[in-house]
């Protein structure tokens, strides 16, 4: 059975770093296009960023580039993203999902159940 399990979202003042994990089960995550997706109140879901299972490229939202890092630690079958300067926009469920095929899937495989981020004053 496949689990994709997200943790480290929280109520973070604008500025400050949050660093979330995806800690997969059942699949390896290093054979897998991992990414993290976040849905506001009212808005659609988009895509944050994601890193390719081949080389590890990474892809970056233009509004969350030079603040998101993205990162996998195959030993412990772990996707991270760390965020830096965060601000109220960035407020969402944040969610990790995992793809066969590459980043540019329309339909990814597994999704987590998502971690609230909330960036407030």
């Amino acid at each position: 059975q496949v689990q994709l399990v997200e943790s480290g979202g929280g109520l973070v003042q604008p500025g400050g770093s949050l660093r979330l994990s995806c800690a997969a089960s059942g699949v390896t995550l290093e054979h897998y296009a991992t990414g993290w997706f976040r849905q506001a109140p009212g808005k659609e879901r988009e895509g944050v960023s994601c890193i390719s299972r081949s080389d590890g490229t990474t892809y970056y939202l233009d509004s969350v580039k030079g603040r998101f890092t993205i990162s996998r630690d195959n030993a412990k079958n772990t996707v991270y993203l760390q965020m830096n300067s965060l601000k109220p926009e960035d407020t969402a469920v944040y969610y990790c999902a995992a793809d066969t095929k590459s980043c540019r899937s329309q339909e990814y495989d597994y999704w987590g159940q998502g971690t609230q981020v909330t960036v407030s004053s």
